[in-house]
């Protein structure tokens, strides 16, 4: 890809990947997957648990090297790593905005070079 495309809809995609990318900068302390709330029975047949909905467990759900972890999460830390796995979405949102604007920027870049290349050629005849 030797130029830039140029025109409205180059300097439109272009303006909102700049402002994504200032959006972010890569936060240390975003954390992948997804927090869920379970219930589970301990099994004691006199604990509140059986005849209850269970005990409430916080689990954090993520993939690591194409393997599905779960972590348990402690109760008090639940607000804090919703808040994480949230900014980590979306920031790997962000991020798919700004491979997909780069993948448009670059048909049209093919685009705009076939039709100056064409136009080239019409010209030369």
């Amino acid at each position: 890809m030797n130029q830039e495309p140029r025109g409205p809809e180059a300097s439109r995609l272009r303006q909102r990947k700049f402002a994504v990318l200032r959006r972010f900068s890569i936060p240390d302390n975003l954390l992948p997957g997804s927090l869920s709330l379970s219930h589970t029975r301990c099994g004691k047949p006199r604990c509140r648990c059986a005849d209850g909905p269970g005990h409430p467990v916080w689990s954090l759900t993520f993939m690591l090297h194409g393997q599905k972890h779960v972590e348990r999460i402690p109760a008090a830390w639940a607000d804090q790593v919703r808040q994480r796995v949230e900014a980590g979405r979306e920031f790997q949102d962000a991020v798919r905005e700004v491979f997909r604007i780069n993948a448009q920027l670059l048909a049209l870049s093919k685009k705009q070079a076939r039709a100056k290349h064409s136009s080239q050629r019409s010209s030369s005849r």
